[in-house]
């Protein structure tokens, strides 16, 4: 007797093995639940592969996500240790690595992230070879650049995420300051992340009005409203 699956369809063809919009996520700590959930929410994966050490909690993270399916486009969603989950993928985020310390400085994390690096980049691009490989873990560009030679991929083919959070948290700072939607302030944090970064001030404008020709003397220290206190709640988030 033919089972249910088999009476309540019909194949025309074989199914695909993959759909060509996978992505990994590799470490499902709160920063690689972010990016997952954010992959699922704003449709921009058909496969979504998670891999972490902790085989419990990428389970459970797993089943939160599959969970929710109800609620959004179809994905494939799957999970492992292993890191053969993540073949195929046209991009791979790596979130994984040791926790920054209190007190401790993005850099001192440079040897054991390296270390840890060392057991993940050969084995995603043994199973990709032709991946993009998203670096978000700390010191973002020091990592940036040991995942480039790590893998042997041309350098269009390794990203780092960069100041683009910087800048983010530069922009929600100043809406909070001007008092509009963070979506009309704009400015950037360029250089290094973390603490070396730097404010380009001649740049900050809420809709094309640039600051510097309403105040010459924003972000100085001479700036009366002390705007340039703005960026060391950036470096110290």
């Amino acid at each position: 007797m033919a089972s249910v699956p088999e009476m309540l369809m019909e194949q025309i063809q074989p199914p695909l093995t993959t759909s060509g919009g996978k992505v990994s996520v590799v470490g499902v700590g709160q920063v690689g639940m972010a990016c997952a959930f954010s992959l699922l929410t704003q449709h921009i994966c058909s496969e979504l592969a998670l891999v972490d050490v902790a085989a419990d909690k990428l389970r459970g993270e797993m089943m939160d996500l599959q969970h929710g399916l109800t609620f959004l486009r179809n994905v494939k969603i799957d999970a492992s240790t292993d890191y053969a989950v993540t073949a195929g993928s046209r991009v791979c985020i790596i979130t994984a690595g040791a926790r920054q310390r209190e007190g401790e400085s993005r850099l001192s994390l440079v040897q054991r992230n390296v270390d840890i690096f060392k057991g993940i980049i050969p084995q995603l691009v043994k199973h990709s070879p032709n991946c993009i490989l998203l670096v978000v873990s700390n010191p973002v560009d020091i990592l940036t650049y040991v995942t480039w030679k790590l893998s042997g991929l041309p350098k269009h083919h390794v990203i780092g995420s960069g100041t683009n959070l910087d800048s983010a948290r530069f922009r929600f700072h100043l809406s909070q300051k001007l008092n509009v939607a963070p979506s009309s302030t704009h400015g950037w944090i360029i250089g290094e992340h973390g603490d070396s970064s730097v404010p380009v001030w001649s740049g900050v404008n809420v809709a094309g009005v640039r600051l510097r020709d309403l105040n010459p003397k924003v972000g100085t220290p001479e700036d009366p409203d002390k705007y340039n206190e703005l960026h060391k709640d950036v470096v110290n988030r």
